[in-house]
């Protein structure tokens, strides 16, 4: 495993840290100082995240793990303190979507998938969060969830995505009011076309709420990684609640 030897003052697990949002986001706080425990399915991904943190002169380790796992998720978190003394910083990333379907088209199997994904991942996550940010010392830590434009506007023939991310912002809600007793602050970034695995097609076109298919604009994940970045650097007496990072030109404002 890839990290380099000098201890951190604050560690971050970043999850789905193998590419796009994820990978962006681990190498730019490491950049920050943070040691990095890269979560996700695919390991030999993450090990080449944390190699490219580790030359740059961070700390990274990669450490696979399916967010959807119980008992996975618990060792993601004690191989973490185990390592590195503590938590400071849970950035809750990974996700799925699912093929566009119309409602009535939609497979039990599949609607599972991408709930156990997006919402139950990042809900055993915070769990665990809580668990170990509450009884270290100091005390508190810092819990970013990766939302979505969908989560305040819905695509079309995406209902469980859709449906996922709307209740992430619950979660980030919950977790924000809960949170604050033990010193643990929660908020929410909700991404629009970052050019990732998931909005491949985006130059092709996505069909729009009025039927046709139309190209969108999409950003680079570094921009959204600098966000990331930005929520993390603030002290826990202070908390991005809810951060909208989108293409300029993307259908979101009068989408619908």
């Amino acid at each position: 495993m890839a990290e380099s030897g000098s201890p951190a003052r604050r560690v971050a697990i970043v999850t789905g840290a193998g590419s796009g949002i994820g990978r962006e986001s681990a190498i730019a706080l490491a950049r920050d100082g943070f040691a990095c425990v890269l979560a996700g399915r695919r390991h030999a991904l993450l090990e080449a995240v944390a190699a490219e943190i580790v030359a740059a002169g961070g700390q990274a380790v990669a450490h696979r793990c399916d967010v959807t796992d119980e008992a996975g998720v618990h060792e993601l978190f004690a191989s973490a303190v185990a390592r590195y003394g503590r938590v400071d910083l849970l950035f809750n990333n990974a996700g799925v979507s699912a093929p566009s379907r119309r409602i009535e088209d939609v497979g039990l199997a599949e609607w599972s998938q991408v709930v156990a994904t997006n919402l139950t991942g990042p809900f055993l996550c915070t769990r665990e969060a809580f668990r170990v940010m509450q009884d270290q010392e100091p005390a508190g830590g810092r819990i970013v969830n990766n939302g979505s434009i969908s989560a305040y506007v819905p695509r079309p023939r995406a209902v469980a995505y859709n449906a996922t991310k709307h209740a992430v912002t619950g979660l980030t809600r919950s977790a924000s009011l809960e949170g604050r007793r033990y010193g643990i602050a929660c908020g929410q970034i909700d991404i629009g076309n970052a050019a990732t695995s998931l909005t491949s097609d985006m130059a092709a076109g996505r069909e729009q709420a009025d039927g046709e298919v139309r190209p969108e604009p999409t950003i680079d994940p570094k921009d959204v990684a600098r966000a990331v970045a930005y929520m993390a650097s603030l002290p826990l007496e202070a908390n991005v609640q809810f951060m909208t990072v989108m293409a300029t030109a993307m259908p979101y404002v009068g989408r619908g």
